[in-house]
This record gives structure tokens, C-alpha cells and sequence, in this order.
């Protein structure tokens, strides 16, 4: 949810922001990989959320990281985040989350060495603050009001909205955490060939890395939780959209979805324009009623796109969103699983010849029933781990494909393997948890604080 400064370039019309989507356009030797992913903060010695303020605050970590070279990122007298030139940048989530979005990278190599990099530069200042960070997609055991709040005007805004929207938007807000991958396309065709085989896959994804089966010290019933809460945390800008499997779907169609989806804000002079529910078509006609007379730049509808919600979606790159958070190899696991499916083309067409006849019904009902039962969930007579271990079995081949070594002739293919770990057993990380919890933890969620800490 990183806030892209509006530029002073205004938009015209709607060609303007087809635009806007055609100059993600790239050569393929151009691609790159931007993996972003989430952890919650907690304290060491009584295992509860980090408030901002304080000497051992969310603050106060930020302010420890400047030492390496990452410079911070204000909002009137907050620190709210830090940045560094090509090195990508480091954000707050609303509950305090911390996010690493990172670089565009080369290679899957690359990725895993700055996400060891980070991991070891918040450990360092952690530890110093009595901070230890879990990678889970849910908070196993806070309620929602202990959860502090950190002071981005966006999130205000977004916090009243929520409200008004859906049952569980806060919950994802405050209690939950993801990994993402950012990819890049060729053309338009390529585009659309990887946003359907992406929304289509995105259901294995999130069963492959189910990593939240506790809410509020208990089995909540559901394998991703994360995952569950999206269904009803706001209908208009999130879902499978299956538009994109209709003919003639392009950029042109992405952009007419992305401005019936209502807004959130307006950035202007370091401020948050409440703008919840207005049009952005209004906007581009200058009839938007929290900036009457002006009409939208580029960075307005570059701050729109951020605010919509879909399974995977589009701005300059394709952005993958359906995995729970997750300890440090299953992280590098999934870039590795969707840039072995889409960054080599023979790996591509065979994952599209995999799901092009799925129907709009079977794919939504995959992810309506994915939360729950992940690998196990019923399709065409089998169960998902069958489509898994032939997606995976394609992302490795594409993997091998690409050759990319690491200076000893290993291929990106073996930051596969955690994922190639779940579906040869065909056990998701939730139900290990589970396993443990009703086994040797005795019925806690708290040695999960230990014992799947960074």
C-alpha cells in the first residue's frame, strides 16, 4: 500500500490513462522481479503489538534502521517509512506491519539476497528494541482493539470506509499480512495471456502457502483466514474478476473497471483528501466533490490503482496477491513459483493450455472454497494438489529454462523448493500449525511466536 506522489502531469481523458497501462510495456530482457512482503512486529517478553511512540516504538525501529542507509519518509512529523535508491523502500501497514517493498531485480537470486539483507538489519534493531517479527498471514492470537493504529492520514480515511463497505475490511487492515510478486509484460497480448493464467492460478497460490489457521488464540476453521476475510471486505474492489476472461479484454477494459472502482483519496501539499466513494470518471470530468474544478494527474491515477483490490492486477507491471505471509523460504518461494509460470514462454502457454477452458463458475467457486480447505478443495474430479503439482511442475521447468545460475550452476529452480516440499506431501503450512497446536504446543498459539519468528 506504498502512496505514489501525484505528478504534476494532468491527465486529459481516458486515453490518457490507457496510456498509462501501454507504457508498462517492456522488452523481455528488461523484466524484472519485485517481491514485497509483510511481517508483524511483536514484543519479545509478553508476545504483544508494538505501539509507534515509545523508546522500543515502531518509531523508534524505523529511526534504527537509518544506520544502514535507508533514509526516512515523513508525513507531517511522523516517520512512516524509509527509502533508499534502488534499493526499494520499507512501509507501515496499518496495524504496524512492516513491509519490504523490494527492488526490480533480475533474478530470483537477487531477490532472496536483499530479503536476507533486510531480514538481517531488522533482526539487528529489533533485538536491540526487544522486537522479534513473525511471518504469518494472521495475527494468531491479538484482538483487533489491541492493535495499535499507526499515523498515516490514509489509513484514517480507509479505517471509517471500511466500515461502510464490509464486514472484515478491518481485519484485513490490522490483522493480516501477505507476499507479492511484481512482474513485468511484453505487449498487451502478454499481458492478458498473464493477468487470466494469474487470476485463474492465483487459488493454488493461496492453498500452497495457507498460513493462517488461528484467530485470537484459537483454529479459527479455515486454512488462510487472510484469504477468507478478503471475500467480504470490500466487493467493489476485490475479487477474481472475470472480466479479463471476456473477448477483447485489454488495457482499455482494465481501465474502465479501475474507474467504477469508487475512490478513497486525494493526495495534495503532504495531505489525505477524503474522497471515499466519489467517481474518478467525475474526477476526470472536474466534477469530483472534494476537489471541485480539478481534474486528476497522472500520480492521482497511479494512487487510484493502489486502492483496488483484485486477486492479481495491473498498473506499469502485474502484481500477485493471493499468498499468505510466511517464514524466509517460502518468501523466495513465491516469486520463484509465478516467474517460472510466466517469465519463460513454454512454461506460459502450458499453464494457459491448463486453465483456459476453466469456467467463471469453476474459478470463483476454487476461491470460495480455498480458504477452507486449500490442497484438499474438490475440482473435476480430483482435488486442487493435482492442479498444484502440475503448476509447480511448470513453474520449475520454466525456472530451468531461464538457466540463470548463482555462480556455482544452480538455477533459480531451488528457491522452489519449499513449495515443492508442500505439494509432494500435499500438507499446507496451516496444517502444520494445526498439527502442532493440537499436538506438542498443548493447545497454544504462543510457541508460534518462537518457533516461526525471523
Amino acid at each position: 500500500m506504498s502512496i505514489l506522489v501525484a505528478g504534476p502531469e494532468p491527465i486529459a481523458d481516458r486515453r490518457d490513462l490507457v496510456a498509462a497501462l501501454e507504457r508498462g510495456n517492456k522488452q523481455k530482457s528488461d523484466w524484472r522481479i519485485g517481491t514485497e512482503h509483510e511481517k508483524f512486529p511483536f514484543c519479545a517478553k509478553n508476545l504483544t503489538p508494538i505501539p509507534y511512540t515509545g523508546d522500543h516504538g515502531i518509531r523508534a525501529m524505523l529511526e534504527g534502521l537509518t544506520r544502514f542507509g535507508w533514509q526516512p519518509v515523513m508525513e507531517g512529523e511522523h516517520i512512516i517509512g524509509l527509502e533508499s535508491e534502488g534499493h526499494g523502500n520499507i512501509s507501515l501497514e496499518p496495524g504496524g506491519q512492516f513491509e519490504l517493498s523490494g527492488a526490480a531485480l533480475e533474478t530470483l537470486h537477487q531477490t532472496c539476497s536483499e530479503l536476507h539483507d533486510h531480514l538481517a538489519q531488522v533482526k539487528e534493531v529489533g533485538d536491540e528494541h526487544g522486537i522479534g517479527f513473525l511471518g504469518l498471514g494472521f495475527t494468531p492470537n491479538w484482538r483487533r482493539d489491541e492493535i495499535p493504529v499507526m499515523p498515516k492520514g490514509r489509513y484514517k480515511i480507509m479505517t471509517e470506509y471500511m466500515k461502510k463497505v464490509g464486514t472484515m475490511g478491518l481485519d484485513m487492515m490490522y490483522r493480516s499480512c501477505t507476499v507479492q510478486v511484481n512482474l513485468d509484460f511484453a505487449s498487451e497480448a502478454d499481458m492478458v495471456k498473464k493477468l487470466r493464467v494469474a487470476i485463474a492460478l492465483q487459488p493454488v497460490a493461496t492453498a500452497i502457502f495457507a498460513n493462517s489457521p488461528f484467530t485470537e488464540g484459537k483454529p479459527n476453521g479455515y486454512l488462510s483466514y487472510r484469504s477468507h476475510v478478503w471475500t467480504d471486505t470490500d466487493r467493489a474492489r476485490s475479487g477474481m474478476i472475470p472480466f479479463v476472461f471476456e473477448p477483447g479484454f485489454g488495457f482499455e477494459r482494465y481501465v474502465d473497471y479501475a474507474l467504477d472502482v469508487p475512490m478513497y483519496f486525494v493526495y495534495r501539499d503532504g495531505k489525505y483528501i477524503d474522497a471515499t466513494g466519489q467517481s474518478f470518471r467525475d474526477f476526470l470530468d472536474g466534477r469530483l466533490p472534494a476537489l471541485p474544478g480539478e481534474i486528476p494527474t497522472r500520480g492521482d491515477w497511479n494512487n487510484h490503482l493502489t486502492t483496488i483490490f483484485p486477486e492479481a492486477r495491473i498498473k506499469n507491471y502485474m502484481e500477485m496477491r493471493g499468498a499468505d505471509g510466511g517464514p524466509w523460504a517460502r518468501i523466495c518461494g513465491l516469486p520463484a513459483f509465478w516467474v517460472g509460470l510466466l517469465y519463460e514462454q513454454s512454461s506460459l502457454d502450458a499453464a494457459w493450455d491448463l486453465v483456459k477452458d476453466w469456467t467463471d463458475e469453476e474459478r470463483q467457486k476454487l476461491r470460495d472454497d480455498v480458504p477452507r480447505l486449500a490442497l484438499n478443495t474438490p475440482f473435476r474430479g480430483g482435488t486442487l494438489l493435482d492442479i498444484a503439482r502440475r503448476a509447480v511442475e511448470l513453474s520449475r521447468a520454466g525456472l530451468d529454462a531461464r538457466a540463470n545460475g548463482d555462480g556455482v550452476g544452480a538455477t533459480e529452480a531451488i528457491h522452489l523448493a519449499a513449495v515443492e516440499k508442500i505439494v509432494e506431501t500435499g500438507i499446507t503450512p496451516a496444517e502444520e500449525l494445526l498439527a502442532l497446536y493440537h499436538g506438542r504446543w498443548n493447545g497454544s498459539v504462543d510457541p508460534v511466536f518462537k518457533e516461526f519468528a525471523f
